[in-house]
Parts: C-alpha cells; structure tokens; sequence
C-alpha cells in the first residue's frame, strides 16, 4: 500500500506507516498536480489537512484510491458522501486535536480579558515613552473565574472547552440545536478525577443573556449562527472567540457591536476569506487574531499522525481477511 500524505504527517505517523510496511510519501503535490500523481505514482491513499481538496473530479479521476484521510475534525475539503458511494473508505482524526484548540481558546480568553493582544503590540513602540498611560488603560480587566462561559456546539472540542472553563472556577452552559446530556470527566495530576453532568439547551436568547465569554465550537455551517439579532441579545461587554469555521459569524457585524461597546472583545483564528482576512479585521484593536493554528500544535500532530496511521493500518488488514 502506498500513501500520499500531501499536507505533510508527523513522524510518529510516518513512523507507524514504515513499520507496518507501508510506503508513505510525504510530497506537497499542488492541487492542478494531484490527479497525475496519484495516477503516476500507484497511490493508494491520499491524506490531507485543510489545503488539498478531494473533489468529485478527483474522486473520479482516481479510480486507484482506496482510502482518503483527513487529519482532523471537518471534512468540508473532501466530498465524503461521493467518496464513499466509490467505495473508498473515508477517515478523519474527530478527537485528536480537541484540546489543542481548546487551550487556543483560553488563550485568546485570557488575552482579550487582560488586554495581552493589545500590550504585545504597543509596549515595544510605546512601552518606553507611556508606560504609566498604557498600565492605566490595561487595568481595567477582568479574571474569567466566576464569570460564565457559553459553549455553542457539544462535540470532542466544546466539551474540552468546558472543562477547562470548569477547571478556571468558571459556571458552564452550552447551546445545541437540541438538549443533550454528557458526563465529562476532568482528570488531574495525581490520578483523582471528578464528574460533571452537563446538560445543554436549545435556548438561544437565554444563553446569550447569560454569557459572558462565549466560545464557538460548531462544524461549518451554511448560514450565520451570530449575526446581528444574537448581537444584540448578549449582555453589554461580552467576549467571543471562534475557532470553528469562517462563516459561523457574521465579521461585518462584529466589528459593528464591537465598535457600539456591546463587544467588549473578539478572537478569530478562522476567517470568512481565508487565507486572506478583511483588512478592517487584522487592524482592528479589539480583536485577538491567529491564522487557523487551532490544531498546530507537536502534541496534536503527533496523535493526528499516529491515529491515521493506525486506522489505515487496520484498514488494510481487514482488506487482506
């Protein structure tokens, strides 16, 4: 078997791949040159991250394909219901890099509730000549325990942004087109662990009243989760971040509430326009900014690699039965 891992793989995956006996090649084919060489080259499996698309026209192209991967959550690059109507198996990493970008999110949390984003930017033009300025207008922040953290979306990341908001002292709700329940367990250093029932609501004005940092963990969606009228029920001086998708929030009428006050600060690590950001956003102060790294990082490529590796792995040993 022989696997084109187009938007790279981490060692440990590449590692795993060898030992079981299979070739891995770790080119980077631009997208107009994939179809050729995967014919060329006899590929059995193409893995990607959110670069390559696998459309119909490569699906049909490429008759040889036998599995496609994602390394990740979202499959919107590939066309999975075609590729499996082909009969080509189709794989994904859903919990790999859950916590990764989770950690992502309190980061920019914590950035925008101490005004971090702001003061990395000013202190090396400014720090020298107003520091006593800048140290007035920083001081005014806020510390995330106590306050309440409002969750859209319950999948493997949302719930490990709950746990760390738990784990911050802070009180959790979650927004779901319908209720659900889980138990999440947060496990600690020393081998306690502790339970946690979590029930979500369907809800949307009554968790937008209540919130007041708000993290969006959503797959793609087709239309606006956050758009002017969910805006305009949140409390005065929220605080969100998407990590999610580009298009989950309307960005126009974000900088709109953030201009009016009602948005006391935002993150996005995705973007509407990617890879090229509206520029009102990239200069905007309000705005913590990171360029779709939710899931990059060593500790996530590793388990990226490793589970794909592993499912290809016992693919190809169910096909050999």
């Amino acid at each position: 078997m022989k696997v084109l891992a187009n938007d790279g793989i981490s060692k440990a995956g590449e590692r795993t791949l060898k030992e079981a006996g299979i070739e891995i090649l770790d080119n980077r084919v631009a997208q107009d040159h994939v179809i050729n060489f995967i014919n060329d080259n006899n590929v059995d499996v193409l893995l990607v991250r959110s670069a390559t698309k696998v459309r119909q026209d490569l699906i049909d192209a490429c008759p040889g394909l036998k599995i496609i991967g994602r390394g990740g959550i979202g499959m919107d690059n590939i066309d999975v219901e075609y590729a499996k109507s082909k009969g080509i198996k189709v794989i994904n990493t859903p919990t790999a890099s859950s916590k990764s970008v989770a950690e992502l999110v309190f980061g920019h949390f914590i950035s925008l509730a101490r005004f971090l984003h702001e003061s990395n930017r000013l202190m090396p033009l400014e720090g020298e000549t107003h520091f006593n300025a800048m140290k007035k207008s920083f001081s005014n922040a806020y510390e995330l325990s106590g306050k309440t953290l409002g969750v859209i979306g319950f999948g493997s990341i949302g719930q490990e942004v709950i746990k760390i908001g738990i784990a911050l002292g802070m009180k959790v709700q979650v927004l779901t087109r319908s209720p659900k329940t889980e138990v999440l367990t947060l496990n600690f250093f020393d081998g306690q662990s502790v339970n946690f029932e979590i029930t979500s609501t369907n809800d949307m004005d009554a968790f937008l009243k209540d919130a007041d940092f708000i993290s969006i963990n959503t797959p793609k969606t087709h239309e606006y989760i956050i758009d002017t009228p969910q805006f305009e029920k949140m409390k005065d001086g929220v605080y969100i971040v998407n990590t999610a998708r580009g298009g989950v929030i309307n960005e126009v009428t974000l900088i709109d509430f953030i201009e009016s006050g009602k948005v006391a600060g935002a993150a996005l690590d995705v973007f509407e326009n990617e890879p090229t950001p509206e520029l009102p956003l990239l200069m905007n102060p309000a705005l913590s900014l990171s360029p779709h790294v939710g899931g990059n990082t060593v500790d996530a490529q590793e388990k990226i690699g490793v589970e794909l590796a592993e499912q290809i792995i016992k693919l190809q040993k169910e096909t050999i039965r």
